[in-house]
């Protein structure tokens, strides 16, 4: 495996409203936003400080009729999609769309770990920017962790290590909730794995993007349309979170080491 594969590098956002999704967030993480689609397929692109970091694409009514909600996702880098989405169904995973090339971006797929949680795997071409950004994620308006909620926690750590390569890096006892397992690509640990708690619907990923100051990101999610569902919480590492749903009912959170 090479350094990159299992190395998260992009988030998309699906939602129904993009103009207002782009307001919705610049004005609580700050983000702007350039245009990098076309009239048959509208697409943003999510800057933090000048740099793409992540998407926002519409939710059409194809994608309703198949029962899928606004939503944020991730992409991983993997050496070889093909090989990646195939190992996925191999160890008890799922293709959900099969492998296909974006012009001058690179090759991708959806894919579903064994309790249903999604993730898109890609294989960047090589860009003339140099690719996507190098390790953002202690800066503001990056993504600071990432987070899965699952029904078996020793059993996700095992599944994405063999697909993704992904190491464990320590546990936090949660009592009755069980471990709280810190994984690592390459020695760094990104983010956390826990037993999905039954207020939670589905097995899914969770993305925190980092703010400047737990307390005014909340008045600014309030302010702007959203809803905060849960928090704030003060969690290891001297961090605060808070998880919110945007206006057009995407699940997103914030993290920030100053409340």
């Amino acid at each position: 495996m090479s350094d990159t594969h299992g190395k998260f590098i992009w988030v998309e956002l699906m939602t129904p409203d993009m103009a207002e999704a782009a307001r919705f967030y610049g004005h609580v993480v700050g983000w702007q936003t350039k245009d990098f689609g076309s009239p048959e397929m509208p697409y943003l692109v999510l800057e933090a400080d000048g740099k793409g970091m992540g998407g926002v694409m519409e939710l059409t009514d194809e994608h309703k009729s198949q029962g899928i909600p606004p939503n944020w996702t991730a992409y991983v880098d993997v050496d070889d999609v093909d090989a990646t989405a195939e190992l996925f169904a191999e160890k008890g995973g799922a293709i959900r769309r099969p492998p296909q090339d974006i012009p001058e971006i690179g090759r991708f797929a959806v894919v579903a770990d064994p309790y249903g949680a999604v993730l898109c795997i890609m294989t960047p071409l090589p860009m003339e920017t140099g690719g996507f950004p190098e390790d953002t994620q202690a800066k503001q308006g990056h993504v600071g962790w990432y987070e899965l909620f699952t029904e078996n926690v020793d059993e996700a750590m095992v599944f994405y290590g063999d697909v993704f390569g992904w190491t464990k890096d320590h546990d936090f006892d949660m009592g009755q909730m069980g471990p709280y397992r810190i994984f690592a690509q390459k020695g760094k640990a990104v983010g956390g794995i826990m037993k999905r708690m039954p207020q939670v619907p589905v097995c899914h990923w969770g993305y925190y993007f980092n703010v400047d100051g737990i307390d005014d990101a909340i008045t600014r999610v309030s302010t702007g349309g959203g809803q905060v569902v849960n928090g704030p919480m003060e969690v290891p590492g001297n961090s605060w979170i808070v998880n919110c749903v945007d206006p057009q009912g995407a699940y997103f959170s914030l993290v920030s080491q100053k409340k």
